[in-house]
């Protein structure tokens, strides 16, 4: 009769994997199959979380969303005042953008 361990291990210099089975007695002959996982992406958040800096403004900004601390931005008109804005520069100065 089979039964299994299932461990999760990282290969190491030249390639070793080190594996721990410490309620299988020594000589216990095994048959060992390595499932590779395919490599994932980071999601922002912890990409984010590694510098110390970044860190500190993401968990700021989360702890500013659990108080309801927000600010409502509605594009459109952002997008309409900036393009008023956009305009008037335009006729005003000589040379747009301003250097």
């Amino acid at each position: 009769m089979f039964s299994g361990i299932k461990q999760k291990a990282i290969v190491g210099k030249d390639g070793k994997i080190e594996l721990s089975a410490t309620e299988l007695p020594e000589g216990t002959v095994v048959e060992v199959i390595v499932l590779v996982e395919p490599p994932t992406e980071e999601d922002e958040t912890t990409y984010l979380m590694k510098s110390e800096a970044n860190k500190k403004h993401l968990l700021k900004a989360m702890e500013n969303v659990d108080k309801g601390n927000l600010i409502y931005v509605d594009l459109d008109e952002y997008e309409k005042s900036r393009t008023i804005r956009v305009n008037y520069a335009k006729r005003h100065y000589r040379s747009y953008p301003p250097r």
